[in-house]
């Protein structure tokens, strides 16, 4: 796997979005700390009480904005993996691990920035086409053994 060079591009993006994801869980908690907004409650009373087991508006954002990078990088992964292996042009490969890679970046920071609209959405719909194309190469390749 080491002299596939579509691999190797493949966990290299994959590797930067997983950190990726690290960094956004790490926001979510420094929030709930600043924001004194825990969902457990021991939390809560270690951090000073019983009242500060609730939701926060901020905390919540930063929440979803993990769910949506789980809902589309874990995907990215399994399709990603399974494209590497088909034996694409590694300059076209690396561009749609460049595209979704970014794109997951540009709608994170959108996000957590509360970017205007559209900025969030644009980058979403932009990392979904490599996808689409990954899975519909995928589909094309795996057809004639159905």
């Amino acid at each position: 796997m080491m002299e596939n060079e579509v691999f190797l591009s493949f966990t290299f993006y994959s590797t930067i979005l997983i950190l990726k994801m690290y960094v956004v869980a790490i926001i979510t908690g420094q929030v709930r700390l600043r924001k004194k907004a825990f969902a457990n409650l021991e939390d809560a009373l270690r951090n000073g009480g019983l009242q500060f087991c609730r939701q926060d508006p901020d905390v919540e954002r930063c929440r979803r904005a993990h769910r949506n990078d789980m809902e589309n990088i874990f995907p990215f992964l399994f399709l990603g993996a399974i494209y590497s292996l088909l034996d694409p042009s590694p300059t076209v490969a690396r561009i749609h691990f460049l595209i979704f890679c970014v794109g997951r970046i540009i709608h994170t920071i959108a996000y957590l920035l509360q970017l205007r609209a559209p900025t969030r959405s644009v980058a979403y719909s932009v990392a979904q086409l490599p996808c689409f194309s990954m899975a519909l190469q995928i589909l094309l390749a795996t057809t004639p053994y159905w």
